[in-house]
């Protein structure tokens, strides 16, 4: 496994991390959550994604159940959450960052954790209705509390980022360090242009996700939407137009081609293609099953084999339908 430092910060993830969203309490359950953290932790995994959001706090719940199990030594993972979306309907209690709803927030977040701290909490999308100052001296004093060590973003415009970096210089509060943004081989712009100037201005980390483009980079979907895939999923319904996009699903039959030769599959290749990239720091994977965790784990293998041609090869098939 190898280990990236988080941006400018001193913290080392491992390059592939091991993520619950969709899977936990939806799709595997606490002994499974168990079984496949362990493996991945054996495989030199130390960083492990959640967000208060998912499955409405449960995975939250399991991947805590799972940590106390496994009784890892507390210096030896990394946990993260995300706020924003809420789980109450009510004002205060749904799709906001402001201090109120942030401050319970991570304390909800930790009881279900049963942690005294999460090392990353992420803003999970910015809030045009908090003034952005209020939401970095909430975020600053919940680091200044012990409650987490490092604060960033998820799917902020560079604009947001860079305001919120300001104001922390200004005011000597804490910093956003690592933003966490969509990146796959169709989902390009944001981290390869937009992001550009923030990785040597602030010093800008990226803990990317959906690198297989939320499972249509497998494979699985050429042929339709196969029953008990992500896509067959009621609550991911509006994924399958992206999932059975004919074109994006010629181009997945053209990276096979390349996949083989590498003696890999388009999954493993998809996950080292955002791997390559200098600037992520780690790219969250996710995983119903021991064995498809394994099979990711595998794209480790595949990444010195991308050399500029095989780059260049894939970039021909996928880039002109990027965004």
């Amino acid at each position: 496994m190898e280990y990236r430092r988080l941006g400018r910060s001193g913290l080392q993830v491992s390059v592939l991390s091991y993520g619950s969203w969709v899977t936990y309490a939806n799709q595997i359950d606490t002994r499974a959550a168990r079984e496949c953290m362990a493996a991945a932790f054996d495989a030199g995994v130390n960083f492990f994604d959640n967000a208060e959001v998912y499955a409405a706090g449960q995975s939250e719940v399991l991947m805590g159940e799972a940590i106390k199990a496994l009784g890892w030594p507390r210096l030896s993972y990394v946990v993260s959450t995300k706020f924003y979306w809420g789980l109450s309907e009510g004002p205060n209690q749904k799709n906001t960052l402001n201090r109120k709803y942030l401050m319970h927030a991570i304390d909800g977040s930790l009881k279900r954790l049963q942690l005294d701290h999460v090392d990353l909490v992420f803003c999970h999308r910015p809030d045009a209705n908090t003034p952005i100052e209020e939401t970095v001296w909430a975020m600053s004093d919940m680091i200044r509390q012990g409650k987490a060590l490092y604060w960033g973003t998820s799917e902020w415009s560079a604009d947001e980022i860079r305001a919120a970096w300001e104001i922390a210089e200004r005011h000597h509060l804490h910093k956003p360090v690592m933003e966490q943004p969509q990146y796959h081989l169709f989902h390009r712009r944001r981290v390869e242009k937009e992001y550009a100037r923030l990785y040597e201005d602030i010093g800008l980390g990226l803990t990317t996700w959906s690198p297989l483009a939320s499972g249509l980079l497998t494979g699985k979907y050429r042929q339709g939407i196969p029953a008990g895939s992500r896509g067959s999923m009621e609550n991911l319904s509006f994924l399958r137009e992206q999932l059975t996009d004919p074109a994006k699903n010629e181009a997945v039959g053209r990276l096979e081609e390349i996949a083989r030769e590498l003696d890999a599959s388009v999954a493993q290749l998809a996950i080292a293609w955002c791997a390559r990239h200098p600037r992520v720091s780690t790219v969250i994977t996710g995983a119903s099953r021991l064995e498809q965790l394994r099979h990711n784990l595998g794209a480790l293998e595949v990444l010195p084999r991308l050399t500029p041609e095989v780059l260049e090869r894939i970039d021909e098939i996928s880039k002109p339908l990027a965004r």
